[in-house]
């Protein structure tokens, strides 16, 4: 069973207290993300990163505070989440290229990942038929992850030490619902 992880938007503006729109204690989980990934690696399994990568008067910030903003210092990945050979995969409509790739990614303007058109695309061209999940935050952009992977007729993993919520019971009522779903929780 082919498996890829799925690293949810690990960026500066929600990792680290100086962020943008930081989840408290989300800096403790970085050593588990940076685990999960490198363990992908040597394992030949591919990573799929989440990014947000806004602009400057995006709608989302309507709702949010400004966050993210592409090509800013709290739009950035920590290096130590980053793989060698990486590529990234913009949310406009493309060709996906995944050979010589051990990490994508992959660019979003809303907390759906969904909401970038090549991620069906790209799971289908990594063969992916099981998903490990991890990042920030649980109640909405991992949610939302999971529940997408799992319409999208995947297995899913959730890694529990590898992930962070704004409200701790938001986070709780999040996993449950994915556990409902399907998803299957791990440390």
């Amino acid at each position: 069973m082919k498996t890829v992880y799925v690293d949810v938007d690990t960026q500066i503006d929600f990792l680290f207290p100086a962020g943008a729109l930081y989840a408290p204690g989300a800096e403790k989980i970085l050593p588990a993300i940076e685990e999960l990934n490198r363990q992908a690696a040597a394992e030949g399994n591919p990573v799929i990163s989440t990014m947000d990568a806004h602009g400057e008067d995006d709608p989302e910030f309507g709702t949010w505070p400004a966050h993210c903003v592409a090509g800013s210092m709290g739009q950035r990945k920590p290096s130590a989440t980053l793989l060698e050979r990486r590529i990234v995969i913009p949310s406009t409509p493309g060709s996906v290229a995944v050979e010589g790739f051990q990490q994508f990614l992959l660019e979003k303007q809303a907390l759906d990942c969904f909401s970038n058109p090549n991620l069906l695309r790209l799971l289908d061209e990594l063969g992916a038929e099981r998903c490990v999940v991890y990042g920030v935050v649980t109640e909405h952009c991992v949610r939302l992850a999971v529940l997408g992977l799992l319409k999208a007729g995947r297995e899913v993993e959730i890694r529990v030490r590898a992930i962070q919520s704004l409200s701790e019971q938001d986070g709780a009522r999040a996993l449950e619902e994915m556990e409902r779903a399907g998803a299957v929780l791990r440390a």
